[in-house]
């Protein structure tokens, strides 16, 4: 090229390739923080959830191991207040099940996150975001696999509180009913004490057979619903308050109605499994319900569930989205 030649400027254009709902943020972010802000998202989630829910539960319980007791839930939760008020009674287990419920919903919304990415590999995804509402319901169950070992323990000492008064009242529990004094701290130890670990985990089989279909129910249900209630030119991020706690109410409605008689004989494995003895098997209790009190029994307390299960995964999921949401903003410093 000659010194008096013109020289012509060189365009270079580079392009950069964001997808629908990426920002550069996001792109820098990396999977730890989103695993961090899925662990507190889950954490806030879980609490909103047994406070809205708790009192419904104990009268699930107590249907679906004494349903012979009670005429219907709604005598029984009146029968529950009367003999042993809020605290003792339709609260009974709350400390248990906050501490099963955080640990379930952070290991859970944890291990979802992380199932989510894996699927979005496995699928050919560009985004999370992208996964339809059965890909992502396949990334809840499993993640139910995981959350089923800090599950087990902590459903066993909640289920043993509520049933307690039952169990004594019909001379199965050594103690009779003194051991109502018994908090959640004395149940663990006692069974630590005579049984070791292994007998925190009595129905740990029932639990992974009632979490991961169920959970493959929950999370498909919830992104089902937010698929359908997201106006057009939105995400599924900008629904609002009222349509998650719907989305959240319809994942519940669907995890409960698909799993209701494996909790059924989960509940009546760890109630019946008392300190000392050896836990009955899930098959052997599946049979042994349905010879001596009919099909009807795999379903008892369920009326119970649903009413209660509507406002507490409701919640659930708002706490979720809405703490993922401020912590997200957090982390990319807007």
């Amino acid at each position: 090229m000659s010194a008096d030649q013109p020289t012509l400027p060189i365009l270079i254009h580079e392009e950069h390739h964001h997808h629908e709902g990426e920002t550069v943020e996001e792109s820098k972010r990396s999977h730890t923080v989103d695993a961090a802000i899925d662990f507190i998202g889950g954490i806030n989630g879980a609490i909103a959830s047994v406070y809205v829910g708790q009192s419904l539960d104990t009268v699930k319980v107590k249907m679906q191991t004494f349903p012979h007791l009670y005429r219907n839930a709604l005598d029984c939760f009146l029968q529950t207040y009367r003999q042993d008020g809020v605290a003792r009674g339709l609260y009974a287990g709350t400390v248990p099940a906050l501490v099963a419920n955080i640990a379930e919903n952070s290991v859970l919304f944890l291990f979802y996150g992380l199932c989510q990415k894996a699927v979005m590999v496995l699928r050919g995804r560009a985004e999370v975001s992208h996964l339809s509402p059965v890909e992502n319901a396949f990334s809840g169950s499993g993640a139910a696999f995981f959350c089923a070992f800090t599950l087990t323990p902590t459903e066993l000492v909640k289920c043993r509180l509520q049933a307690m008064r039952e169990m004594a009242s019909q001379g199965k529990l050594e103690g009779g009913l003194e051991r109502l004094k018994l908090g959640p701290w004395g149940i663990t130890k006692e069974v630590l004490q005579v049984e070791g670990i292994r007998g925190l985990f009595k129905g740990l089989t029932a639990t992974m057979a009632r979490e991961m279909p169920g959970y493959f129910f929950f999370f498909g249900g919830y992104e089902f619903t937010r698929h359908m209630l997201t106006p057009e030119g939105k995400t599924k991020d900008e629904i609002g308050a009222a349509r998650t706690v719907v989305a959240g109410g319809v994942g519940g409605l669907c995890l409960w109605s698909s799993i209701f008689p494996t909790d059924v004989v989960k509940s009546r494995i760890q109630v019946e499994s008392t300190v000392g003895k050896i836990a009955p098997g899930f098959l052997t209790t599946f049979n042994k319900i349905l010879k001596t009190e009919g099909p009807k029994a795999l379903y008892k307390g369920l009326g119970p569930t649903l009413v209660r299960t509507f406002p507490a995964t409701g919640s659930l999921f708002l706490a979720y989205e809405t703490t993922k949401k401020f912590l997200t903003n957090l982390a990319d410093g807007r």
